[in-house]
């Protein structure tokens, strides 16, 4: 498989072309020769011109790859190893939905010959790929996993917006259903990850492995988030306490803050549901969970607290939040925590303002309801920096007064002006 592929004599597939399949798709056609699969006609429109519809990657990414971007199973039938790199969201009721991977599954179940890979890099619980998806590739190809086809699991590393941690220079996590696949598993991952692979012992352990990594930014993200509830009602900066426990050698240098996105604010509640399955009702992750899912919600009434006692009225009073991405300088706006202070606000009385210099007004209509201001506007009688854009981080006091009346809030979610403002209104987590 690993000769053939470098030969181009086979090809491989990448399913699923979003945030992280195409910087793999893209990073591997440099190399061989790649199928690009996606069900998005609109998505692979963009493609076909060199043009990221995630606003990650700039055309010159495109240049000298060998790659055909298609929604033909014709097409993907012409692969032999098949990568699955599709969301792993979560319902209503932050169940795990399995329906974008199934699908995918599927998709390439109906193509499987014999001799064929398929690794699985979408975020899930442990168990998944060889609980879940492996049986309905075999039941749609007719094949025995292990005996006619292998299968492994190399958990995804893309982070948006990161241009120093990329895939080329993060060691990835492989394993595979035997030996035998585990080595061509990890020959054909080095050739695109400088740094080399870890190869992990099971495929339930490379699972385990990339959702603990969320895992433990959420649980330590929640720490400081209850931290900064209790810092606030004694009168403290969380930011001046952690900048003072900081000096410690050992000190773990986890903020406050709002926790979305498709990763950390989604992929614990996978580990739930599967210690649900076992009896066991999680303690830690779920509390976690709780306080960074509640921090929306707290941040919208410190500001109502805040305009009441400037004497101001809740009901129609003037709200510009800034920032509804799920964190700095991407376009991403899945799970987004901005999302719960604009619905709190609202919920209050007051009439909100929206601003993002990176989302798009229609994509944020279209997921929760509501667009983007146009721009700017004044008169406000508070303002929510939710996210710390980089063209955020350089306003100082006399922009914001130039956009408030005379009495405002200024609710500084990420400490950016800390020490820089001192006649409104300050607030922050």
């Amino acid at each position: 498989m690993y000769e053939s592929l470098l030969k181009k004599e086979r090809k491989l597939a990448l399913v699923g072309l979003g945030y992280v399949g195409l910087p793999i798709a893209l990073e591997f056609a440099r190399k061989i020769s790649v199928v690009g699969f996606d069900i998005s006609e609109e998505r692979l429109e963009k493609l076909g011109r060199g043009v990221d519809p995630s606003g990650e990657l700039d055309g010159k990414c495109f240049d000298g790859c060998d790659i055909e971007f298609t929604s033909s199973l014709d097409k993907l039938a012409e692969a032999s190893f098949y990568i699955v790199a599709v969301p792993t969201p979560i319902d209503k009721f932050n169940k795990p939905d399995l329906g974008p991977l199934l699908s995918a599954t599927e998709s390439v179940g109906k193509v499987l010959k014999k001799g064929d890979y398929v690794v699985y890099e979408s975020t899930v619980y442990p168990g998944c790929t060889e609980d879940d998806c492996v049986p309905l590739l075999e039941r749609l190809s007719g094949l025995k996993a292990g005996m006619d086809f292998k299968f492994g699991y190399s958990p995804e590393r893309i982070n948006p917006g990161d241009k120093v941690h990329t895939l080329s220079n993060t060691v990835k996590i492989v394993s595979g259903c035997d030996d035998e696949a585990l080595d061509v598993i990890a020959k054909v991952y080095e050739l695109v990850v400088r740094p080399g692979v870890h190869r992990a012992g099971c495929v339930k352990v490379a699972e385990a492995a990339k959702i603990i990594e969320n895992i433990q930014r959420d649980v330590n993200i929640a720490l400081m988030n209850e931290l900064s509830i209790i810092f606030g009602r004694i009168g403290i900066n969380t930011f001046d306490v952690l900048e003072a426990a900081g000096t410690k050698w050992n000190f773990l240098k986890f903020y406050p803050g709002l926790v979305g996105g498709h990763c950390i604010g989604v992929d614990p509640y996978y580990m739930v549901y599967k210690a649900s399955e076992l009896k066991y009702h999680t303690q830690i992750i779920s509390a976690g969970r709780f306080v960074n899912d509640s921090m929306g919600g707290y941040v919208a009434k410190k500001v109502v607290k805040n305009l009441i006692a400037l004497g101001k009225g809740v009901l129609n009073a003037r709200v510009l939040v800034m920032g509804v991405t799920f964190k700095e300088d991407v376009s991403d706006i899945r799970n987004s925590k901005s999302v719960d202070i604009v619905r709190e606000l609202a919920d209050y009385g007051c009439v909100v303002d929206v601003v993002d210099p990176y989302a798009d007004s229609n994509a944020v209509m279209k997921e929760y309801g509501f667009p983007l201001a146009e721009r700017i506007g004044g008169g406000y009688d508070a303002v929510v920096v939710a996210v710390s854009h980089a063209e955020y981080r350089c306003l100082d006091e006399a922009f914001f007064a130039g956009i408030c009346n005379e009495k405002a809030v200024l609710a500084d979610v990420k400490g950016l002006y800390r020490g820089r403002i001192s006649h409104l209104r300050y607030w922050s987590l």
